[in-house]
């Protein structure tokens, strides 16, 4: 059966949920570092890996066989295989584009999940969701703009990942109510570490890294597995439903780090476009909390 638990201490779901957000946009920021200098499949093969050997350093012991035991093993790996290939997809990505804009285009699948599950889960999709949907698609365009400063080559990448975390959200939908939460991200990491780390020795080329970036390659791990800790354990403490609609703080947080990191600032219709995401988003949320139960699943993108 599925571990999530109850919700006893929202507030503190709140703060965990921020936290987690906080490190996933800095696990985007560093990515976006690394891919300037390196090949983008091998800073994802070292993230997967990374996080996938401090799973079986920490929790092996205490979890046992319950790590890699899951009932539909099949859904589990191919929905591993397409968070891994939105990997991919969003270092291309982010090596084309500033961190917010990727971000904020990367928000789309949360709306379009919502959409899809109507006719492939047999799920009640009402008005309220087709003008959020509408809304956001409206908020990428004004990113995404016609004449605008992305390249279109990163705009592709970047749908091509709204595209693959929509399945990844969906079977997340489905398996997390016959599988541990803790199985579904070890998968996770097993996964991208195999499909990337067997190219390993080919990805590699050009100077050693300097110590600052062998500590930003091992970050990597760090900050996406601990990132899912703070994610998985602020639903313990708060239903998906509260937390759900804060998700856009990730954006907030993306453009300081894009600032502070990179000196970029988006421009106008960009940051614009972000709120009119940011408010789609929420408007789903929010519907999803008034119409039907919202599950973790829904509740973040960026686990990427």
């Amino acid at each position: 059966m599925s571990d999530v638990a109850g919700a006893h201490h929202p507030f503190r779901g709140v703060v965990l949920f921020f936290c987690a957000l906080f490190l996933f946009a800095c696990m985007d920021t560093t990515t976006k570092y690394l891919v300037a200098y390196y090949e983008v499949p091998l800073v994802v093969a070292i993230r997967y890996i990374v996080q996938c050997l401090l799973m079986v350093v920490l929790l092996a012991p205490s979890q046992g066989r319950r790590l890699v035991q899951t009932q539909r093993t099949a859904l589990v790996w191919v929905r591993a295989a397409c968070l891994a290939v939105a990997s991919l997809s969003v270092g291309m990505a982010f090596q084309r584009m500033p961190v917010a804009e990727t971000t904020a285009i990367l928000f789309l699948s949360p709306m379009l999940v919502v959409l899809i599950a109507g006719p492939l889960l047999h799920e009640r999709v009402s008005i309220v969701d087709w003008i959020a949907a509408s809304t956001g698609m409206l908020g990428i365009v004004l990113i995404a703009r016609p004449g605008g400063d992305l390249d279109p080559a990163g705009i592709a990448y970047a749908l091509g990942a709204v595209g693959l975390l929509a399945s990844y959200q969906l079977l997340s939908r489905v398996l997390i109510r016959t599988e541990r939460t803790v199985a579904l991200i070890f998968y996770m990491a097993l996964v991208g570490s195999i499909l990337f780390g067997i190219g390993l020795p080919w990805y590699w080329s050009g100077a050693a890294p300097s110590t600052m970036q062998v500590l930003l390659f091992l970050s990597l791990g760090v900050t996406g597995g601990l990132g899912h800790f703070l994610f998985t354990t602020a639903h313990r403490h708060a239903p998906a439903s509260l937390l759900a609609p804060t998700m856009y703080v990730q954006l907030v947080w993306a453009g300081l780090l894009g600032w502070v990191v990179f000196d970029h600032v988006p421009d106008r219709l960009s940051i614009l476009g972000m709120g009119v995401v940011a408010a789609g988003g929420v408007l789903v949320a929010l519907n999803s909390r008034r119409t039907r139960v919202v599950t973790p699943a829904d509740a973040s993108v960026q686990e990427v």
